[in-house]
């Protein structure tokens, strides 16, 4: 019989970027709207690299939601190559930030004050792996000779690897994957080792990018890879593997700053995610997964309890706009101009 609706636990989103200020006030309620909990990344200018400044980010966020929201941002810690230990230790056990994001410097939007050498911060990663803190990876080198295509494969053999190796109790989830290597990785490793998946990934291959004209976007950091890797990753997520789950990497940017000689990296799919993650369970036949995915294996991953309310999706159409006007900042949702065939209800 076809399944038309689907009633699950209310999701939540382990990866996302809510931006400050005006941006942060018109991105913010779209994630609220969809998920109880959201991990925030702590990729600002400049980052945050301390307790007080993720406590007053987290109020920041607060503020900037919608009257009557029970949205809870779960805040994280920015790692330096000279990230103070103690500063760690502290604001985890005060419920500051609830996890550590290791930006190989230069891979990404906002990672220029990044880790230079995972083994500078090996002290940190210590202390971590005893208070049972995750470490969340941008998984990707970032020397000019090792090609933009590689440099998660790379960063497997290269990194990750010799740090599960060398911490095998640290936990880590390897952020949003986007290729084979890393979903044979992931699915062959222990207890410890997660991933989040983005619904782009999943969705689009290289070519959306690249063929007929540049499509800025489609254009975020890890990029779209080869069609092959695109379907690892649809395999894996809806294989019931209880250590992958949602993480949208939603990374609004202005639609001009896209649209540009050096544009963002960075695709917002806040708007329609869930209707997105669930277009590819359906197509895989796979929507007897999709609570486990989106609702369930993250908060088990993190030790933390299953949200209480539920939502509905229903199989019906719903129309993705070309632009969404945040708070005055217009920006190009994901699936822009397309139909998707299910939708909240």
């Amino acid at each position: 019989m076809t399944t038309t609706t689907l009633t699950i636990r209310r999701p939540d989103d382990w990866h996302v970027h809510l931006r400050d200020r005006d941006v942060l006030a018109g991105v913010a309620p779209y994630t609220a709207r969809q998920f109880a909990r959201a991990i925030v990344m702590p990729n600002l200018s400049p980052p945050m690299t301390d307790v007080a400044g993720v406590a007053a980010y987290r109020d920041r966020i607060l503020a900037a939601l919608p009257l009557g929201s029970d949205f809870t941002p779960l805040m994280t810690l920015y790692l330096t190559d000279s990230t103070d230990v103690a500063e760690v230790e502290r604001g985890f056990a005060e419920g500051v930030f609830v996890a550590a994001k290791l930006y190989p410097a230069h891979a990404t939007t906002g990672s220029a004050h990044g880790v230079t050498d995972i083994r500078n911060i090996y002290p940190v990663l210590e202390v971590m792996q005893r208070i049972g803190m995750p470490l969340l990876i941008h998984g990707e080198v970032t020397e000019a000779h090792v090609d933009i295509f590689d440099r998660e494969a790379v960063f497997i053999e290269r990194t990750l690897a010799s740090l599960v190796a060398d911490m095998p109790e640290l936990r880590v989830v390897f952020e949003h994957i986007t290729t084979e290597e890393a979903a044979q990785f992931v699915e062959s490793a222990g207890p410890n080792i997660a991933a989040t998946i983005t619904p782009q990934h999943l969705h689009i291959n290289r070519n959306a990018m690249l063929v007929g004209g540049i499509r800025p976007h489609a254009f975020c950091l890890p990029v779209a890879k080869r069609e092959k890797h695109r379907l690892a990753l649809r395999k894996l997520a809806t294989s019931g593997c209880d250590r992958v789950f949602l993480g949208t990497d939603t990374a609004p940017h202005a639609k001009h700053l896209k649209e540009a000689a050096c544009g963002c990296a960075g695709i917002f799919n806040a708007p329609f995610a869930l209707e997105s993650y669930v277009t590819v369970f359906d197509e895989e036949g796979a929507l007897d997964k999709f609570e486990a995915f989106v609702s369930l294996n993250g908060p088990a991953f993190y030790r933390m309890p299953v949200n209480e309310g539920t939502i509905t999706l229903e199989k019906a159409p719903v129309e993705v706009p070309e632009v969404v006007d945040c708070n005055g900042t217009m920006i190009v949702p994901f699936h822009a101009g397309e139909t998707l065939n299910w939708r909240i209800a």
